[in-house]
């Protein structure tokens, strides 16, 4: 069965309306969406992309400002501490504070405010310090003779994955661990 529907206008409206009809499956959405939107001439083949996404309960995720002041660093593994506490994972504290420092660390001394630090429990721990600065950073393997220049490298040898995320006002740089829950 096919429809003759008008403008994009119109189009976008019925999209959205089919969008928003509960179905059982999204096998069963695509193909409401591929019907109820195809045409007489069809000279492109399609592809049609649809997930359902989660949201977090806001008992999962924790947030906060950090200045852009060196004496920061503490209080926001301290933080970070304390919430890892409350979600019942002190176990995780210890890499968890590593990575917290060196990630706040590098946004305070390379990167512009605004500085925020973001813990999120899902399936694993993810830890996610923002600024304003678009430049991202790079791994590097620091000599003996350096005083710096470890951060990112301690971050990948102790979590499971990291990466960067640009924003459109700055970036993301996060790192996911494995949960280890605390012993009974």
């Amino acid at each position: 069965m096919s429809h003759s529907i008008g403008s994009f206008d119109e189009r976008l409206d019925t999209l959205c309306r089919v969008l928003a009809r509960r179905v059982p499956t999204l096998e069963a959405l695509c193909d409401t969406v591929l019907e109820t939107l195809r045409t007489e001439s069809r000279a492109d083949d399609i592809a049609l992309l649809i997930a359902r996404t989660r949201a977090l309960h806001q008992d999962h995720v924790a947030s906060w400002e950090i200045p852009g002041d060196p004496a920061a660093v503490a209080e926001a593994r301290k933080r970070a501490s304390d919430c890892l506490t409350a979600w019942g994972l002190q176990e995780s504290a210890f890499v968890t504070e590593l990575v917290v420092s060196e990630l706040v660390t590098n946004a305070i001394r390379h990167a512009a405010d605004p500085i925020r630090l973001r813990l999120i429990k899902d399936q694993s721990l993810i830890c996610e310090v923002s600024d304003g600065s678009s430049t991202s950073p790079h791994l590097r393997r620091a000599r003996l003779s350096d005083e710096g220049g470890r951060g990112l490298f301690l971050v990948a040898e102790c979590t499971e994955r990291w990466g960067t995320r640009h924003t459109h006002d700055g970036k993301i740089i996060w790192a996911e661990q494995r949960l280890v829950p605390s012993p009974v």
